[in-house]
């Protein structure tokens, strides 16, 4: 990508831990309802051999005045545009259960429209965009959309308990599940780079089968790595998902 953009005006991207020192860009897709700030930890622990990139979508944290993308086709054409003047490395994405899907549409783009493809896709948390599930949170009632992140977890109790943090959430998260409900895939060519698949092993939002059918959508090597935990296993596995990482980009020691 041509380095054009203007880094402190793009609020797309939160760049936490800038270092010269990294050999390749790990980019960060944030699952529905979630921020850039979600992998903050994960860009500290990567630094300063693998430098992270999170995206921050509309309607959180710093863009809470702006309106939410419902539509994971446009978000993607969106976060593409953003991403220019970032990527000066080799690139890989990783994306976590909507980001997942957000991050395999944006590497599409990528492919076809510059002259850097990704090295590699981590998905985790989603089935594959070719395994499409009737899902209709986004229809619910708030008390049954509290309910669904109840179920799931990842969110902080206190939040869900707290009527004015929650109210004042709630429509951006139900935008989020809106464009990730309402997606459909579309064929296309394959990633020309690997794929790697996580998910928790009593994640109840998918089935391994689903996650292992990430495998048709890569040219390259597949790779599933189920850890234990549900939804969101990655807090406690933190060491071995950025084993996995680190282990999986070119000119990169293996952690641990």
């Amino acid at each position: 990508m041509v380095m054009v953009a203007n880094h402190a005006e793009n609020v797309w991207i939160h760049r936490y831990h800038p270092t010269a020192e990294a050999n390749t860009q790990l980019v960060c897709f944030p699952h529905a309802g979630g921020s850039a700030s979600y992998y903050f930890a994960l860009s500290r622990s990567l630094a300063p051999g693998i430098e992270t990139l999170a995206v921050q979508y509309p309607g959180r944290q710093d863009r809470y005045r702006e309106k939410c993308i419902e539509n994971i086709s446009e978000l993607a054409d969106q976060v593409f545009a953003a991403l220019s003047g970032w990527i000066d490395r080799p690139v890989a994405f990783f994306g976590h259960s909507m980001g997942a899907t957000l991050a395999f549409e944006v590497g599409r783009r990528l492919q076809r429209h510059d002259d850097q493809a990704l090295v590699h896709l981590f998905a985790s948390g989603r089935q594959a965009p070719s395994r499409h599930r009737h899902e209709d949170i986004h229809l619910r009632d708030d008390a049954g959309l509290v309910a669904e992140l109840r179920r799931i977890g990842g969110t902080d109790q206190r939040f869900l308990d707290d009527g004015e943090l929650r109210d004042f959430a709630l429509p951006m998260i139900r935008s989020d599940y809106k464009a990730i409900e309402t997606y459909h895939y579309a064929s296309g060519p394959s990633l020309d780079c690997p794929i790697t698949a996580l998910l928790g092993d009593s994640d109840p939002t998918v089935t391994i089968d689903e996650v292992a059918a990430w495998a048709e959508h890569c040219t390259g090597p597949f790779y599933l790595r189920i850890f234990p935990g549900g939804h969101f296993y990655l807090a406690e596995n933190h060491a071995d998902v950025i084993r996995t990482i680190s282990g999986s980009l070119p000119d990169q020691p293996s952690l641990g």
